[in-house]
């Protein structure tokens, strides 16, 4: 049995988060958690909210609340939301907890021990109007690189090219849209990434699994340009985690905090702690998990994200904590995405373009979305959204493959044998050889699943459930009957087994749905289908079930219109 600490990128808490979002992070590292979980891994699946910096201020603002009380609204919002999509979080904590605050002190402070902290005299944008100064995303204008109106000082959403507030064109206030700005000297904390740039890039090499996309953004960070710029890790903010060596004051750095990519990643470790304070466990129980010289050596730790992230998690972070000193564990693996386009363009929390969590699950239960999403990953390159293929996809693979397999066989069998699983005659060459197909679909999907292949791996799944709906109408047991009642016994039985090695298999993409099916089947075995013919004989003849419900509904023209008129704008 291994160890496998999973994280997925921590969203921020300004609002609820779009489908992207979703499928760019969370949903896949659930998919993952879940498959591991049920091959009897130990695993610890961590996320949390990120509470800290300009957008919870910004957003607070709008909302007429105090930051602290904006956040923890809007935590729970987001712990319902994950809980509406079955995330199967070990715990969802939050950046601003007091764990998180020591933590983040504690690095900070090592890192200076070390010598990787420079105290460093910028120059930075101060409005008049708002009397302070405007870090981040509290400055909007022109982006430098693709024009795009709308950037933020710290990153063009249009391009994604990361950027300093200095370099926007015709810079405005995000808090009062005023251009009165100038800019002043100010004192900040940089971590010096660049003494650190041999080891991360030797490191990178070392990660020959890694996937092209994780490492080539990794290594044009490293190399581009000028190489891996040293980066300022405070803010002249006032919602934060307070600048401290340790438990020492840091002279110069009052009234700062940290910036908030400095201690979000760092959060990862605390929830890990925060899971431990919940549940009553004294520090070993979380700390092995991270401390390696504490039994984190054998932990297989997996990130995953959106390739936005990906500089932050193979730099910054790492450099974090190879700059402590400190045996902290580091990542073994990145999975990385692309995006997911909405409708010809992009999903957009700040826009409020595209379709958003709460609204998902409005229309449809979770095991829709989760697996179009999923099926739709963004793995190579980036994917869209359209309403078209979300319907046909649901209609095809969900209701017409499964649920219609589903259905006919338990109807088939209640009308002809009873609610139980029928007695009488044994496989024969059909059955064999679908035994053997499935036995080998089987190993290739665990294979798709143990290496994070999440198109592959719902490619395979829906092959099972294809090979069971074309064994059925070959098999035909509803003409078999008319003449041979045993022969059609047997047929009957395995179907009906089918259904229970299919709730199984699937139960790391449609959860509810597996549950659902498991219910029907009045069976508690979940066992993994080592053996796949022992697994299509777990329901022995005598065994009771139900009909189910319609596993899946099918999606109405009319409904698609619906819907698709309704998000055409933006979110109100």
């Amino acid at each position: 049995m291994a160890r496998i600490l999973i994280t997925s990128a921590i969203p921020y808490i300004n609002g609820i988060k779009h489908l992207g979002n979703l499928v760019g992070s969370q949903l896949p590292a659930d998919l993952f958690a879940r498959y591991m979980r049920q091959r009897g891994h130990e695993v610890m699946f961590i996320c949390a909210t990120d509470e800290h910096g300009t957008p919870a201020e910004l957003a607070a603002a709008k909302t007429g609340e105090e930051v602290a009380d904006y956040c923890a609204r809007m935590h729970d919002v987001q712990a319902e939301l994950a809980r509406g999509f079955r995330l199967s979080f070990d715990h969802f904590g939050r950046s601003s907890s007091q764990r998180n605050h020591k933590l983040t002190q504690h690095f900070a402070g090592k890192l200076a021990e070390n010598g990787y902290i420079e105290e460093v005299t910028e120059k930075q944008v101060y409005s008049k109007a708002d009397g302070r100064f405007l870090p981040d995303r509290y400055i909007e204008g022109t982006c430098p690189n693709c024009g795009y109106d709308k950037a933020r000082g710290d990153q063009c959403e249009n391009c994604t090219k990361q950027l300093d507030p200095t370099d926007l064109i015709d810079p405005r206030s995000a808090i009062s849209g005023s251009t009165d700005l100038e800019v002043r000297e100010t004192k900040h904390l940089y971590l010096r990434q660049s003494a650190l740039k041999d080891r991360l890039d030797a490191w990178i090499d070392s990660k020959t699994d890694w996937p092209v996309l994780t490492t080539s953004i990794a290594k044009k960070w490293l190399h581009d340009g000028d190489g891996l710029q040293d980066r300022g890790i405070t803010r002249d903010l006032h919602w934060g985690v307070p600048v401290r060596k340790g438990e020492e004051d840091w002279p110069g750095m009052e009234g700062k905090v940290f910036y908030v990519w400095f201690d979000a990643p760092i959060e990862y470790i605390a929830a890990t702690a925060e899971w431990a304070d919940a549940h009553g466990l004294d520090e070993a129980a979380w700390r092995r998990w991270w401390r390696e010289d504490e039994g984190a050596g054998d932990v297989r730790y997996v990130q995953f994200m959106g390739k936005d992230n990906v500089p932050f998690h193979t730099l910054s972070f790492p450099a974090t904590i190879m700059g402590s000193g400190e045996p902290w564990k580091l990542v073994d693996y990145i999975k990385s995405f692309n995006y997911l386009n909405y409708a010809g363009g992009q999903f957009s929390t700040s826009q409020g373009r595209g379709v958003f969590m709460d609204q998902a699950l409005e229309i449809l239960p979770a095991d829709y979305w989760r697996w179009w999403l999923l099926s739709h990953a963004p793995e190579n390159s980036d994917s869209e959204f359209t309403w078209e293929n979300f319907q046909v996809s649901v209609n095809k693979d969900l209701a017409d493959v499964l649920g219609n397999f589903v259905s006919r066989v338990t109807k088939f069998c209640r009308s002809k044998f009873g609610e139980e699983v029928p007695a009488g005659g044994e496989n024969g060459p059909a059955e064999r050889a679908l035994i053997e197909e499935l036995t080998t679909r089987i190993r290739a999907y665990e294979g798709h699943m143990e290496a994070m292949e999440i198109r592959k791996a719902a490619g395979e799944l829906r092959a099972i459930w294809v090979a069971g709906n074309e064994y059925l109408q070959s098999a035909a047991p509803w003409s078999t009957f008319k003449t041979d009642t045993e022969a059609a016994a047997a047929q009957v039985r395995l179907a009906l087994n089918l259904i229970r090695l299919y709730a199984v298999l699937s139960r790391p993409f449609i959860p509810d749905a597996s549950a659902a099916l498991m219910t029907a089947m009045q069976t508690g075995d979940d066992s993994w289908p080592d053996d796949v013919p022992a697994a299509l004989a777990a329901l022995p003849a005598g065994h009771a079930f139900t009909v189910p419900d319609v596993t899946f509904r099918k999606i109405a023209d009319e409904e698609r219109a619906e819907w698709e008129a309704k998000f055409a704008g933006t979110r109100g």
